[in-house]
């Protein structure tokens, strides 16, 4: 029976289903380009197989997390356009954010389908907007506006309506939000109150800041990101020989993250397609997280019914996680109701068994980030490397007390949400360096002695600022660190990998990446927004902070907003490949009242919690330390403590809940009484502990915990110990040496140096 592509069917090969397909996620890092089009088709599984050979006709992916949906589309692609079916420059696959389509045109080239535009909606609307403005319009395109924020804000100072920084944040949203779904200023309350928005402040007035917002815009001739879409719709609307044209050079197109598409985008993709059926998107409804900004998964689940002869085809099959992680996913999804609820995806691990999910309840936040660290600590200790390391959290605030429980424990660990690799300034530094050496070749001094192209790089890299020891702390010095290594790192896998290769090589390989956004991994544990997790996996996820209020956020106050929040937390389970934690505190700060309790989507699937009604019967597995005495006797020393007293500034009497004023025991405005010279001792006592074991300084203790013990200047273990950031650990390691040097007696060289002399 011939295929609906037209194409031959292709048996899928006899040893998939015994380990034979390649993992959806994992990948050599300089894989060979198949020599074949009928290569490219191999190691997929029969329904990723069914994707790559429907290149004809409307084609619904519906593909759940980890099932390999990239990987699916891209070998699509590869395959039609290796097989002569598929022309490249008439394919155009749109996606939602700069990485995953840097990643797409990594892994079609990889492929050896060079030619394919992979891009934004914005990136390839802006391309079509700067060519066809002048044939259109007439003279040059207005000038893009990179940032709204100032542009609002003095909107709103002409409406003589104040705001401050987070409702300027806000209020730039809620533009964005009426664009997208194309909605005018003055019908800007109504929408409002049709879509059950919550609005940051009163309709009227947003509306009239909106409104005058558009007005600047019009009088400086800029337009903005959401602009680009609207003015290349009006376009296409008006101009039918530039629609046409449009048409005649993309024939193909690949959406992927459909379920994230706003109507605006829907809109200019119509446009795009026109009346022809060529079109194949990729997406799950129970991913969609992104309703605050005019996304919506209708798209997706009427795709069948826009399209009635719709190729529909279900990727179940979880490469990504184990079959505990996939089991309690599946159980939370059970649960859910609504419309995407209906079309949710049961997803089956492919993966051999894993631990359990570990659920653990404490007493307090600083607890929490401190178990956590501890845990990361243990991990990194036991082979799982740092940048396979993740805590989750629901709102950025959250990070803070991770960072400095993460930095206590001496655990590296990146922000996400900086700039994209490639356009880091130390990156651009680093590449316009490699280059310069790379056209010297032997003429380079720096050079000489380097003889293998990892210890070039890393002979170049010094002069910008990278050593073999990372800096102490964080902060931005330690992110340019982290940046060059991250390139050293590169350089040594691709030596590997290209025995003999060059700088020059090396140079080329990173300019194709940087066209591409293809970034090597920076190490360290990421610290991020459930948000900003979405479309990343780690072999450890920590899901961090899971109370009510948080989980669900307190204004998610409709069904629907509820359950999108459900669905967030589903996205952060199938981010973790083995292990797995959740936790949540039952208060914010030491002493405080526990008056919090765990997330109400965890009822029913971690035990103990009771049970409720469930949607297909799932249910999650997993042992759970609540931190009480009833728990299991090796359990983590953390859950043991007794509830703290409230920690009280030692100067005015004020209870502290800032992590870094509870460290000093004192308000940051207080007056300190530190002892400058102990401090300077400790200072200098650090910095050689810190050489001794090879670790940067904050690993022995941080700046503010120095600065405590020279404030407290403690003259007994006792008095030591309950300084936060010392602890029992530290106490053990360090409390002898920091006691002495307390007295005012001498340690390590100064010891045997007065020994000498006597």
């Amino acid at each position: 029976m011939p295929h609906p592509c037209g194409q031959p069917p292709h048996p899928p090969p006899g040893t998939w289903q015994h380990g034979g397909v390649t993992a959806a996620t994992h990948s050599t890092l300089f894989p060979q380009v198949p020599d074949t089009p009928d290569a490219v088709l191999d190691g997929l599984d029969p329904e990723q197989r069914e994707v790559a050979l429907a290149l004809h006709g409307p084609v619904c992916v519906l593909a759940g997390a980890g099932t390999g949906k990239t990987r699916a589309i891209t070998h699509r692609i590869a395959y039609g356009v290796r097989a002569g079916i598929l022309q490249p420059a008439t394919v155009l696959a749109v996606t939602f954010t700069n990485r995953a389509a840097g990643e797409m045109r990594g892994r079609l080239r990889q492929l050896g389908a060079t030619g394919v535009q992979a891009r934004t909606f914005h990136s390839a609307a802006l391309r079509q907007l700067q060519y066809f403005w002048p044939k259109a319009v007439g003279g040059e395109l207005p000038r893009l506006l990179e940032r709204k924020v100032q542009l609002v804000s003095e909107a709103a100072a002409r409406c003589q309506i104040r705001l401050d920084r987070t409702e300027l944040r806000d209020a730039t949203s809620e533009i964005e939000w009426a664009k997208v779904t194309q909605t005018v200023p003055a019908d800007y309350a109504a929408a409002v109150v049709k879509a059950q928005r919550d609005a940051p402040r009163d309709a009227a007035e947003l509306a009239q800041i909106y409104s005058t917002y558009e007005q600047l815009k019009r009088d400086r001739s800029v337009i903005d990101f959401e602009d680009v879409l609207l003015l290349m719709v009006g376009i296409l609307q008006d101009r039918t020989d530039i629609a046409e044209h449009v048409r005649g050079q993309y024939q193909h197109f690949v959406v992927d993250e459909y379920q994230d598409v706003s109507p605006l985008q829907q809109r200019l993709l119509d446009l795009w397609v026109g009346d022809r059926d060529d079109l194949c998107v990729v997406g799950d409804a129970s991913q969609t997280i992104y309703s605050f900004t005019g996304a919506t998964p209708d798209h997706l689940l009427n795709f069948r019914t826009r399209h009635p002869g719709a190729t529909v085809v279900k990727l179940v099959r979880d490469y990504r996680s184990t079959p505990q992680v996939v089991h309690l996913a599946n159980g939370l999804l059970s649960q859910a109701h609504g419309k995407a609820a209906d079309h949710r995806l049961e997803l089956v691990s492919q993966r051999g068994k894993g631990p359990e999910p570990v659920y653990t309840e404490y007493g307090d936040e600083p607890t929490e980030a401190e178990s956590t660290a501890r845990r990361i600590r243990d991990l990194i200790a036991a082979g799982v490397p740092a940048g396979e390391i993740a805590v989750l959290y629901r709102v950025n605030s959250q990070s803070e007390v991770y960072e400095q429980a993460l930095a206590d424990a001496g655990v590296p660990y990146q922000l996400r949400g900086a700039e994209r690799f490639f356009e880091r300034a130390e990156v651009r530094e680093a590449g316009t360096a490699l280059r310069g050496a790379a056209r010297a070749g032997g003429n380079d001094s720096l050079l000489d002695g380097a003889d293998d192209l990892a210890s070039q790089v890393r002979a170049v890299l010094s002069t910008k600022g990278w050593t073999t020891r990372p800096p102490a702390g964080s902060g931005a010095v330690r992110d340019r660190w982290e940046s060059l290594a991250a390139l050293v790192r590169l350089a040594e896998d691709f030596e590997a990998a290209r025995p003999g290769a060059t700088l020059t090589d090396l140079v080329r390989e990173l300019d194709e990446r940087a066209a591409a956004q293809h970034a090597p991994t920076v190490q360290g544990v990421t610290l991020a927004s459930l948000h900003a997790a979405k479309g990343l996996e780690w072999d450890a996820v920590f899901l961090v902070g899971l109370t009510e209020g948080m989980m669900p956020i307190a204004y998610a106050k409709t069904d629907e907003q509820v359950e999108e929040e459900r669905r967030l937390l589903y996205v952060g389970i199938t981010r973790a490949r083995v292990h797995l934690s959740l936790s949540w505190a039952l208060s914010r700060s030491p002493g405080g009242r526990a008056s919090r309790r765990a997330t109400r989507f965890l009822n029913g699937l971690r035990p103990g919690s009771g049970t409720v009604g469930a949607r297909g019967g799932a249910g999650g597995g997993g042992g759970i330390d609540r931190g009480t005495a009833r728990a299991a006797a090796n359990r983590a020393p953390v859950v043991e403590r007794k509830p703290r007293s409230p920690v009280r500034c030692r100067v005015c009497g004020r209870t502290l809940t800032d992590a870094g004023e509870m460290k000093l025991m004192r308000c940051e405005d207080c007056p300190s009484d530190m002892d400058e010279g102990l401090y300077e001792r400790l200072h200098d006592w650090r910095a050689a502990q810190a050489a001794l074991l090879g670790q940067p300084d904050f690993c022995v203790f941080t700046e503010k915990t120095l600065m405590a013990i020279a404030e407290a200047v403690p003259s007994t273990e006792g008095e030591l110990v309950v300084i936060a950031g010392v602890g029992n650990r530290k106490l053990s390691r360090f409390g002898t040496d920091v006691l002495a040097i307390c007295a005012g007696e001498a340690v390590g060289d100064e010891a045997a140096q007065d020994t000498d002399e006597t």
